[in-house]
């Protein structure tokens, strides 16, 4: 049967549409803005060339917005292409590399008619997996949030009131933003008795004996004093700021919360809440990150490209370089090599592996790269078989292919 070839071009204001048949002549060009009527007549005017929404192959560089929702629900096939693919392929029709949002979208369709081997069309997830995704992004942004409110506090604090950032052993933690809020100022400080930080800190739920003493201790070393007119203004934002991170730490921890309720109702749970050292956060971005569609990933070697474990080999002539993975899903690296660091302390295979490949010359993160490269490759295995994680079958594996030394 006939297909459609459209591209689209994106932007926050308007859309440019490009249709092509299957032979690369263009049957027409559009643009519609970023409104329900206008969405409404792009899929009128596909609706006019009779051609089943199936048989619409669908270019678009993202699918972080409402029109690619909006192409999903008229269940044409929605390809996504990234927008390094379409800029490395302008030179195709302009050798000056000159190209406008109307060619871009033109580029786009005969991308899906020339290349489309190359790309496949997207499988939306089930609607528990994008909450938990959602969830996993919420809980990311709070955490830059925190890490960008809570160095501004830090340098406040150098500046005017150093105690704080003596005493206790991180800033942005619930009885540290509680101190601050009820004592903002070193004049405020110095009228603080030892029962009263007692009572304080059992208020807050904090109770060893030990830690009271060697607080308070640390709060009554001397230091040097800030003007005090410098340092009566700086307290409003200090306390702003102590009260803004307090609502950020326990938004987090709701945020967490939830996204571990939701991760115990998926039927893959079992899958990666058996690896060992995983957490509570790690456990579904592990899940986010292989999702559910099993046919997307067809080897270990496709997840590892995506997640930058692996390395990028070019080769010409005798000449070879193997270099770092700089086009990949950033957050996905840094999900696997956070799992790669916590699993040293449970698996003794990975610690193994990791001081091997601390002993061939790695750097320590280049190292932990390795390890995670090597736990994609087990965790792909689980995930395509349905089986947890078990260490005494993977140690037999280990020995099994462990060259003889007789």
């Amino acid at each position: 049967m006939e297909e459609l070839l459209i591209g689209i071009d994106w932007s926050q204001a308007h859309y440019d549409v490009a249709i092509l048949a299957i032979n690369g002549a263009i049957l027409t060009e559009f643009r519609i803005n970023n409104t329900a009527p206008d969405l409404k007549q792009l899929k009128e005017k596909i609706a006019k060339f009779a051609v089943p929404p199936e048989c619409c192959l669908v270019g678009i560089e993202t699918h972080h917005n409402i029109l690619f929702d909006f192409l999903l629900s008229c269940q044409f096939q929605v390809y996504v292409i990234a927008p390094n693919v379409v800029n490395s392929s302008r030179g195709r029709f302009s050798a000056s590399g000159a190209h406008t949002d109307r060619t871009d979208a033109r580029l786009i369709a005969d991308l899906l008619r020339t290349d489309r081997q190359r790309f496949a069309p997207w499988r939306s997830d089930s609607p528990l997996l994008n909450q938990i995704k959602l969830k996993l992004n919420h809980i990311d942004n709070l955490t830059k949030t925190t890490i960008q409110h809570a160095n501004r506090l830090e340098a406040i604090l150098l500046r005017v009131y150093p105690q704080p950032l003596q005493t206790f052993s991180k800033l942005a933690i619930p009885i540290a933003m509680h101190f601050l809020l009820a004592y903002p100022t070193a004049a405020a400080l110095k009228e603080l008795s030892k029962d009263e930080f007692r009572k304080f800190c059992r208020d807050h739920h904090c109770h060893p004996a030990a830690w009271i003493r060697n607080w308070y201790a640390a709060l009554q070393q001397p230091t040097p004093e800030a003007d005090p007119l410098l340092a009566e203004a700086y307290s409003g934002e200090i306390a702003f700021l102590a009260g803004l991170l307090l609502s950020l730490i326990e938004e987090k921890k709701r945020a967490a919360d939830e996204t571990h309720a939701l991760f115990l109702q998926h039927p893959d749970q079992a899958i990666f809440a058996s690896l060992p050292g995983a957490g509570l956060l790690l456990r579904p971005k592990l899940l986010a990150l292989f999702g559910e569609d099993r046919e997307r990933f067809p080897s270990p070697q496709a997840v590892r490209q995506l997640a930058g474990t692996c390395p990028v080999t070019k080769q010409s002539g005798k000449k070879k370089q193997i270099l770092f993975r700089k086009a990949c899903n950033r957050d996905y690296r840094d999900t696997m090599q956070q799992y790669a660091m916590v699993s040293v302390q449970q698996a003794d295979w990975a610690a193994a592996y990791y001081k091997s490949a601390k002993a061939r010359g790695h750097y320590k993160n280049s190292a932990f790269r390795c390890l995670a490269n090597r736990w994609v490759g087990i965790i792909w295995k689980m995930w395509q078989t349905g089986q947890p994680y078990n260490e005494a079958y993977h140690m037999q594996q280990i020995r099994k292919h462990r060259p003889s030394t007789d």
